[in-house]
């Protein structure tokens, strides 16, 4: 009976770590993600004014498509709890896929002086709105603060558990 107690505590430690450091992996993978978000929002305000790239053509302003990971998801993990099942579970979390430009027009402006302007006198700028490009940074510094708060809610989880021992 002292066994299949111990047995049994270990299997709960264990999947408590696993569930722990998923949750860690969860958070960590939306901090890449968001950090990769600003550095290309943070490129295309740099590259607003840009009318020539280095192979020659014009910026186009650049996204970052996201994509789920795949983890397991409530009903699964709800039967693992209620079986037993020791099987570990995928940790969900979120990914960048690709980095893609914006096929949307670029804004023509008359400026004949300008060395890259065409015959008519136009030049082509890029197609970045820079008041978008603020509130998408917003957006992204707003959603890396909100994986930083869950990743010091865990720390603080833990250290209270360590705490419970002593």
């Amino acid at each position: 009976r002292q066994l299949c107690q111990t047995a049994l505590c270990h299997y709960r430690r264990e999947r408590l770590n696993l569930s722990f450091f998923n949750s860690l992996d969860i958070a960590a993978s939306g901090l890449t993600a968001q950090k990769m978000r600003i550095d290309v929002l943070a490129q295309n305000l740099v590259n607003a004014d840009s009318t020539r790239t280095e192979d020659g053509t014009t910026y186009r302003r650049k996204m970052v498509v996201f994509q789920e990971r795949a983890g397991d998801d409530f009903g699964t993990i709800l039967r693992k709890a209620r079986y037993n099942d020791n099987t570990a579970s995928s940790p969900g979390g979120v990914h960048v896929v690709e980095i893609v430009e914006d096929q949307r027009a670029l804004k023509p402006v008359y400026d004949p002086t300008h060395p890259d302007a065409d015959a008519d006198g136009y030049v082509m700028l890029p197609n970045v709105d820079k008041i978008k490009e603020m509130s998408d940074m917003l957006s992204a510094t707003r959603a890396y603060s909100a994986n930083i708060t869950a990743l010091n809610a865990m720390k603080l989880m833990a250290g209270k558990a360590l705490e419970i021992g002593k």
